[in-house]
């Protein structure tokens, strides 16, 4: 069955499109300007998919549904469409990309080049969020390492060739466990189709005379994102790519890249695997815990401002798995819908970090915490910025990062009580770290070297506000997002529920 809405296939391919464009026939500002007006198109076209979804949330939307490959033994299609487990992830996308352009308006190295990588960057992750057959969404995700490798290895600093490379390298390694679960999968059932796979594997599957436990599978899967996401050990790749990569680079890898893991462990692990997932679940929630207390300890340690929020990305993508993992009871709709959640706010909260250590680092030329001191009074704006995005980290009420965490703890608590009241430790620990690093670099006494340094500029504030509106927006107003991802995670958590 065809059908072709459009819209979706306007939003991955506009900014592929005008990279083309930049690359054939702009140079210098006109690039950079060019890529501003498509990232604002983009963002308008994102938001109101968004929006159009949440006046009438009804299964699958938007849908984009060719043939694509037209031979035999290879049925795969171009399917696209959206529910609410992908609509607010779209409009993450969206307006990070305009935040992603904005910490890129000073580039003035091989300018349009940088603009080029992220449009494509933009585009391939729209793809995986927005892809419904599994060969099409393994297709885009790995598009998606191309422009990041790029981005890291020409724009960043420090050993920036080398946390390119480990950043290939392990991503990679997650695409090819994903690739032979993709594989076995379709020997099996015939199909890439993501709506239809679920009802089509069992507690096994046949290839030829060879029986593969759909355990195996969903290790295969799961392991494949929890690299991306990432967990320990495979987390390593993480604050070398985010110390070493450019501002932009830094917002779209902490903002959508990460979500990525966590996304395909609910469109693909938890839906085709949903005993699986209760078989595991324990293991799950450990990893999850692992996560999230090995990473706020290790935050502590680091005094470069980048390295720092790194590790506490690490920490806060344990709250993922917590989440996930919390399949008994009447609470694992809570606990999913705080996981998604999750995946939403850590991404405006940590881009807004990114973007203003960028914003900071580009006038003092030090990421170093005891080189820093007393910047509040010279850039209050960014000093202000940091600041909400740091209490935002740290769980505020009245923020979103608040209501994403205590949503999964309401719900990860009726499964696995002891594991959770641990987690809840992390909190205090954020704490810690997040006010020692504000305190030690906004306040307390200034450098000489700094008195004359200036706050931010109209293009520094623009994208700054639109994360900071976000973050307190969603913190008074959960429900306009969370009841989304709500009707997004329904069918796993029925799914799930039958099990229990």
């Amino acid at each position: 069955m065809e059908e072709f809405t459009g819209i979706l296939t306007i939003a991955i391919f506009l900014p592929i499109v005008a990279a083309i464009i930049i690359l054939i026939f702009l140079q210098g500002k006109n690039a950079r300007n060019f890529a501003l007006a498509i990232s604002i198109l983009e963002l308008i076209i994102t938001s109101y998919v968004f929006l159009e979804y949440r006046s009438n949330p009804d299964g699958y939307q938007f849908i984009d549904r060719l043939n694509w490959i037209p031979i035999e033994s290879f049925k795969t299609e171009y399917f696209l469409g959206i529910d609410g487990l992908s609509a607010p992830l779209l409009f993450l996308t969206g307006l990070l990309g305009v935040v992603a352009i904005f910490a890129s308006w000073t580039i003035t190295n091989r300018v349009k080049e940088h603009f080029i990588w992220l449009l494509i960057l933009q585009g391939s992750v729209i793809g995986v969020f927005t892809s419904l057959d599994f060969f099409l969404f393994f297709l885009f995700w790995e598009l998606e390492l191309i422009p990041m490798f790029f981005l890291i290895s020409i724009w960043g600093t420090g050993r920036k060739e080398y946390s390119a490379m480990k950043f290939l390298i392990f991503t990679i390694l997650g695409s090819a466990f994903m690739l032979i679960g993709l594989l076995a999968i379709y020997v099996s059932t015939g199909t890439f189709d993501m709506t239809a796979l679920p009802e089509k594997i069992s507690t096994a599957i046949s290839i030829g005379d060879l029986i593969i436990p759909a355990s195996w599978l969903f290790l295969l899967t799961i392991i494949g994102f929890a690299i991306k996401l990432p967990v320990f050990p495979f987390h390593t790749w993480l604050p070398d790519a985010h110390t070493d990569a450019p501002t932009a680079a830094s917002v779209m890898l902490a903002g959508v890249l990460l979500k990525m893991g966590g996304y395909g462990m609910f469109r693909i692990s938890a839906t085709m695997f949903p005993e699986q997932l209760h078989n595991f679940s324990l293991w799950i929630a450990i990893f999850g815990l692992i996560n999230i207390i090995y990473g706020a300890v290790v935050t502590i340690r680091q005094t470069d401002l980048k390295r720092l929020i790194a590790y506490s990305s690490i920490s806060h993508m344990g709250f993922i798995l917590l989440g996930l993992a919390a399949v008994s009871g009447d609470s694992l709709r809570l606990g999913f819908s705080g996981a998604a959640l999750q995946m939403f706010t850590h991404g405006t909260i940590t881009g807004l970090m990114f973007l203003t250590v960028g914003f900071i680092y580009e006038r003092t030329h030090t990421r170093y915490i005891p080189d820093l001191g007393g910047l509040a009074n010279v850039m209050p704006i960014l000093a202000s910025s940091i600041l909400i995005a740091g209490l935002a980290s740290l769980g505020l009420p009245g923020t979103s990062g608040f209501v994403a965490e205590i949503i999964i703890f309401m719900g990860s608590f009726a499964a696995f009580p002891i594991l959770t009241a641990i987690a809840t430790v992390a909190v205090v620990l954020t704490a810690g770290y997040i006010l020692w690093m504000i305190q030690r670099s906004m306040f307390g006494k200034r450098p000489e070297k700094f008195d004359s340094l200036s706050d931010a500029k109209a293009h520094e504030i623009i994208p700054i506000t639109m994360l900071i509106i976000s973050i307190i927006f969603v913190g008074v107003y959960p429900s306009f997002i969370s009841d989304i991802f709500t009707l997004g995670i329904e069918p796993i958590a029925s799914a799930v529920g039958v099990i229990n």
